[in-house]
């Protein structure tokens, strides 16, 4: 996929610029959520049928973030070697306070037809993968004017049809998590401990009712990286190889704005596959963390460039319980906001399991957001406050707990340019002492520019 892609990023670009006449303002795409300021606090696209569709449109827009990080670490493991290593295999990667390798994203949103809109959203540039790649594309139907039927129109007023490569909608934290580049609805530095986040091929259905309850149901593979190849792994439970089954996607919420002044939202979500090869639900982020380096090994990485200590480790500060065969997860979320002051909360259960175990293993999230955004008619500063904590049961480790506390100082100068300030403080608990992560922490500021457009 990254072959000459610049070549054809720049072709596309040239030409969505040629339909844009001379002097003309950003293109207007129906049912779409902005890439800037306005973006925040969005979720799913409304049906609000508020842009009148005058033929085919392509907008170009991206996103591009810079890190800066002064964070400092400490662990309590026993020193221990290892085979193939020279050195203590716990002691931690020394660390400096510095800018990190900046992140970019490109996207392409095309008005193909009257409520027909399309999505093409690339990796320029990321910790993980520092070249370019495509992230996913999906089609998106809020009418179906080719099908000529006025029943199917007054349908299509309440649903919306996702159809592609594009973000499992599970829960709602992935609208507000950062992808690459896009960190602009993110108030915060990172996202949660345990990063629900994956790109799978499939389709969802959303029914919106005016009342403000809506329902979503969705199959996908199940795959981050699609193949017909069959797999050789063995599930330890059936003896069998293992298989392909497809995921299964249900959101229920209802969101309401109640007055000028007060919004009220409250979602449960379901994200739910059997058997499969290879679950990324929990590790399909491409791109990586924005805390680099931490709680990272020394000695192997003694064996790396500096670039390449990078992306040695590159969900620094996340945990993957790593159910890669089975999972089934839910997910419940609020949100609430009274004029500048807004709550989102988060509290998750997931159970799965890997290939090679015979029994299930659990994880269990909670977080809260508590933003306050001022002054009131601009709202483009904001001060924030965030508590995550994870439980899981680690296979080979146990029960360990993972504690975050962050706070945040944000500001948009214009609704495409925003900065942002941190101090967080992260810790393990109960991992053991032969575990480089025993009596872990890690605590400093970091600050982030970002653009949206």
């Amino acid at each position: 996929m990254k072959t000459n892609l610049f070549k054809i990023l720049g072709s596309l670009a040239v030409a969505s610029l040629s339909l844009v006449p001379f002097g003309a303002k950003a293109q207007e795409i129906q049912f779409y959520r902005p890439n800037d300021q306005k973006g925040v606090n969005v979720f799913e696209t409304t049906k609000a049928d508020t842009v009148p569709f005058k033929g085919l449109k392509v907008k170009v827009g991206g996103n591009f973030e810079l890190t800066f990080q002064a964070l400092g670490e400490s662990n309590t493991a026993i020193a221990t070697t290892k085979t193939g290593y020279t050195g203590n295999v716990n002691s931690l990667i020394p660390l400096t306070h510095a800018f990190q390798l900046p992140m970019a994203n490109l996207a392409f949103d095309v008005q193909l037809a009257d409520g027909v809109r399309m999505n093409l959203t690339n990796y320029l540039a990321s910790r993980h993968h520092e070249d370019s790649w495509v992230k996913g594309g999906y089609i998106q139907f809020d009418k179906l004017p080719f099908l000529h039927s006025a029943v199917i129109d007054d349908i299509m007023k309440s649903v919306t049809i996702k159809i592609g490569q594009s973000d499992v909608d599970y829960g709602d934290q992935h609208y507000r998590r950062s992808d690459g580049g896009s960190t602009i609805y993110n108030p915060f530095m990172e996202n949660y401990i345990m990063d629900e986040f994956s790109t799978e091929l499939g389709a969802q259905f959303y029914y919106f009712n005016k009342t403000g309850l809506f329902a979503m149901v969705g199959i996908t593979d199940g795959l981050l990286n699609e193949t017909v190849v069959q797999t050789t792994k063995v599930d330890a439970v059936t003896g069998q190889q293992l298989k392909y089954d497809p995921a299964i996607l249900v959101k229920l919420g209802y969101d309401k704005q109640i007055n000028k002044d007060f919004r009220f939202r409250l979602t449960g979500s379901l994200y739910s596959v059997n058997n499969t090869y290879s679950c990324t639900l929990l590790s399909g982020d491409r791109t990586g963390s924005h805390y680099y380096n931490l709680m990272e090994n020394q000695a192997i990485a003694n064996g790396t460039t500096l670039s390449d200590a990078v992306d040695y480790n590159f969900t620094s500060g996340r945990v993957n319980p790593g159910f890669s065969n089975e999972a089934h997860a839910f997910m419940g979320n609020l949100f609430l906001k009274y004029k500048g002051l807004e709550f989102f909360g988060t509290a998750e259960n997931i159970t799965g399991r890997g290939a090679a175990e015979l029994s299930k293993r659990w994880a269990t999230q909670y977080a809260g957001d508590l933003i306050y955004r001022f002054p009131e008619n601009t709202q483009n500063f904001w001060l924030g406050l965030r508590y995550n904590t994870l439980k899981a049961d680690i296979l080979g480790t146990g029960d360990v707990t993972v504690n975050r506390t962050a706070g945040s100082f944000g500001w948009f100068l214009t609704r495409n340019i925003m900065m942002k300030l941190e101090y967080v403080s992260q810790e393990y608990v109960n991992y053991p002492n032969t575990n480089i992560l025993n009596g872990g922490k890690f605590h400093g500021i970091c600050a982030e520019a970002s653009i949206g457009f």
